[in-house]
């Protein structure tokens, strides 16, 4: 019988280590497919909860001034309290501002990653402002041409 003998520049081995390389270049793609559409839905949940924050704090009309005054103003610490309670039910963060008339609401949102966490990237923080602006109804009775 006679042995084969191998030639000096062996491949063994070399399938392998492109293998690996492969299997971790569509690990990593499959992390930033996954991952960034969390990160893109978690971007939509921060405009999401910035709008319903900035309406909710358009709810707290002050009645009395409507009433004395026939003008729309916000009650800015029940306005506060409403936009600031609807950020923290959706378990984010943000900072609320409101003027007489108009709310806006800026969310920060931090999304998990599944995925990218395996190689250190943990949370994506994520931003996004709305405001909201009080507007007088067209049946209340101090409209011109209405009863």
């Amino acid at each position: 019988m006679s042995r084969r003998s191998r030639p000096e520049w062996d491949d063994a081995g070399q399938v392998s280590a492109m293998v690996v390389v492969m299997v971790a270049g569509l690990f990593l793609f499959a992390g930033l497919v996954l991952d960034g559409g969390l990160a893109l839905a978690g971007k939509v949940r921060a405009a999401d909860t910035a709008q319903e924050a900035a309406r909710a704090a358009c709810q707290a009309v002050d009645l009395e001034y409507l009433r004395s005054t026939q003008e729309l103003r916000l009650d800015e610490p029940r306005a506060r309290a409403a936009a600031q309670a609807r950020v923290s039910a959706a378990g984010d963060s943000g900072t609320v501002h409101i003027t007489a008339d108009t709310a806006t609401v800026e969310v920060t949102h931090r999304q998990p990653m599944q995925i990218l966490s395996l190689i250190g990237i943990s949370t994506l923080t994520t931003r996004a402002q709305a405001s909201a602006h009080i507007e007088r109804g067209t049946t209340t009775p101090w409209d011109e041409g209405a009863l």
